[in-house]
């Protein structure tokens, strides 16, 4: 390994052979954690802004009238190979929900899984190392954290952030007229399935690398210009799994249509190829039963629709005559943002792919 240039992608260790799964694919299957969530008692605390109520990005906690604390926590196994990547994309995706929610990040904790007698500690070192200058560029600092011995690497981040009460973006106001943007292309978690099976080119996987170390710090104050009605972000779920939540807890029908929606170069081929993570096939079993699909679209254009994402963009609902304004400023400022669809009328949470 390179130890004076930890960002170099070539390296002598490949992370992803470490661990069965990667990234936000290695989520447990939504079906199955509601039904745990379902059967534990919530505790009802009036100073709870933001709870477990419509799976939201993170909890808000009221301190007083002007402050109140954000609250979010990520972690998982290498989606890269390289460590230093690997760290950074865990830092940028556990920073996403709170950006999400229109919030300030204040300062993060480290949360470290390390096989220490299969990994050298340089690799932990280059991990760390990418995450901190990840939060340093976002403008935070990591104030240590926990570590445990486990067999596969595992790392993430518990984010603290601020807000003002009257201000936050949850992702159950979405109303009917309302345009979706997103600001990142589809496809990160076929991508990274092809890089575990050693399928994808370099320039494929450089992209998709950079992409999932950008911030989306940035699209969030672009966005927070604006009068956005709600917003999530797009990570494990895949896009009609978060998309469902925001129609579900707004009570509000949406339609996408396939080809607004941008995807990663590369995506398609391994989708049609079949190579699929097992994240994506659970979401799409998920959200079968509430998605309406266009009878020309192909089994692999699904899969892309439902893919489990690693640090995803922003999903944002803003009313129709704001949406295009707010598209040209953040597309000025070097975001990859599309408008894919809109909220049609209210409803049960159904979402329409034409």
């Amino acid at each position: 390994m390179n130890k004076t240039d930890p960002k170099n992608i070539s390296t002598t260790i490949r992370l992803t052979q470490f661990t069965k799964g990667g990234g936000c694919a290695c989520k447990l299957r939504p079906q199955d954690l509601e039904t745990v969530l379902d059967q534990i008692p919530v505790m009802h605390d009036t100073h709870v802004l933001v709870g477990t109520d419509n799976h939201d990005d993170a909890a808000v906690y009221k301190i007083n009238n002007e402050t109140a604390l954000v609250e979010t926590v990520d972690f998982f196994t290498p989606v890269v190979d390289n460590p230093y990547w690997f760290g950074a994309i865990a830092a940028a995706n556990a920073l996403s929900d709170i950006y999400a929610m229109g919030a300030r990040a204040l300062f993060a904790l480290n949360i470290v899984g390390f096989p220490s007698k299969t990994l050298p500690m340089e690799v932990l070192k280059n991990i760390l190392t990418g995450a901190q200058q990840k939060c340093k560029e976002a403008g935070i600092p990591i104030l240590g954290g926990h570590t445990i011995d486990d067999e596969d690497p595992k790392y993430g981040l518990v984010v603290t952030g601020s807000i003002h009460p009257d201000r936050i973006l949850t992702n159950g106001n979405a109303r009917p007229g309302d345009l979706l943007i997103l600001t990142k292309p589809l496809g990160t978690g076929i991508i990274t399935s092809g890089i575990k099976k050693q399928l994808t080119p370099e320039n494929v996987k450089n992209n998709v690398i950079r992409q999932m170390a950008t911030l989306n710090k940035h699209a969030s104050e672009i966005m927070l210009k604006y009068p956005v009605s709600s917003c999530t972000d797009v990570t494990g779920f895949g896009l009609l799994g978060h998309l469902s939540e925001m129609t579900h807890a707004s009570k509000t029908e949406a339609t996408v249509k396939y080809e607004k929606i941008p995807v990663l170069p590369y995506t398609e081929k391994l989708a049609m190829e079949n190579v699929i993570p097992a994240g994506t096939k659970n979401n799409y079993d998920y959200t079968s039963p509430f998605v309406d699909y266009a009878e020309n679209l192909a089994c692999y254009q699904k899969m892309i629709l439902n893919d489990a994402q690693t640090s995803g963009g922003l999903l944002i609902a803003i009313p129709g005559k704001h949406a295009h304004p707010l598209l040209d400023d953040l597309i000025k400022k070097n975001v990859n943002a599309h408008i894919i669809g809109e909220f049609t009328q209210t409803g049960t949470g159904k979402i329409h792919v034409r």
